[in-house]
């Protein structure tokens, strides 16, 4: 999967010298669905749009507001649709678009599809631009069920999973999930946090789950967890994390591996890239739609 990361920054022009085409970041999670009756999957959509490239409009004196929609959809192969939605963004009033930092916003959404090959797209407006004002992103989504032992996709977090309860789309797990938007860390983070789920693995069998985190260069950290047992019928949440130490700026990936804890055998391994920065500081979390 690619990443546009979008770290914060100033206005350093004035309203009317904003230019560009508003950008736009999706990202998926694919997760079993617990529902034995229609087979499929939750599909977990992160938005994250940044504010700085959008047109602000003058409300009153010394009131700027931007604004701008997003649609969202989930197209079969044979180009009908299979889910669609539209979310209007709007930002905090600023007094001051010249100087002030401009937060991206992020919204999630969750929607379970049957198995099959679908394309997610998504298509953000700048309400307040006349031209090049739209951006389309679109990206190729497979929703199978494993055929063994397999992990979910991994998703990053911007802080540990807090233990939760109750329902809510930001809740997986028993876990509360704050998503770290484009697998970006940046400045001052000391650790990548993660979640992600196992699935189909014989009940009453420990596990053991081993970590892996590494830039291209060759730097690594590793880490493990103490053996877990999966229940019967149920997907293993795992959420965890691991030093970022001397890991220098740019890409790394981060791998999960499942081993049976009497053979050591490995029995399910996933892997997902992030970005680290050493000067820009991350974007902030998902946040509800306005």
């Amino acid at each position: 999967m690619r990443f546009l990361l979008f770290p914060l920054a100033l206005a350093t022009a004035p309203l009317a010298a904003q230019a560009g085409p508003p950008q736009l970041l999706l990202e998926v999670a694919r997760f079993r669905n617990l529902d034995h009756v229609q087979k499929g999957g939750e599909i977990e959509i992160s938005v994250t749009v940044p504010t700085q490239p959008l047109t602000y409009r003058q409300r009153a004196p010394k009131s700027f507001q931007s604004s701008a929609v997003v649609d969202l959809d989930i197209v079969k192969a044979d180009g009908t649709s299979a889910w669609h939605e539209t979310v209007t963004l709007k930002p905090p009033v600023l007094n001051d678009t010249t100087i002030s930092i401009k937060n991206p916003l992020s919204f999630l959404k969750r929607v379970t599809v049957p198995d099959g090959t679908y394309t997610l797209r998504g298509r953000v407006r700048d309400q307040y631009k006349a031209s090049n004002g739209e951006t389309t992103v679109e990206q190729p989504l497979v929703v199978a069920a494993p055929k063994g032992p397999a992990f979910s996709d991994i998703v990053f977090l911007s802080k540990p999973a807090a233990k939760a309860a109750g329902e809510s789309v930001f809740n997986r797990g028993g876990y509360l999930l704050t998503r770290a938007p484009g697998g970006f860390y940046g400045r001052g983070t000391e650790a990548v946090f993660f979640y992600t789920e196992l699935n189909q693995l014989p009940a009453g069998r420990p596990v053991l789950l081993k970590y892996h985190l590494a830039s291209p260069d060759g730097t690594a950290t590793d880490g493990e967890a103490p053996a877990i047992t999966p229940a019967a019928g149920r997907p293993t949440p795992i959420e965890s994390q691991l030093p970022m130490g001397y890991l220098p700026e740019g890409p790394f990936t981060l791998t999960i591996e499942a081993l049976d804890a009497a053979t050591k055998k490995v029995l399910a391994t996933q892997s997902r890239s992030g970005q680290r920065s050493l000067k820009d500081y991350a974007p902030a979390g998902a946040a509800l739609p306005r």
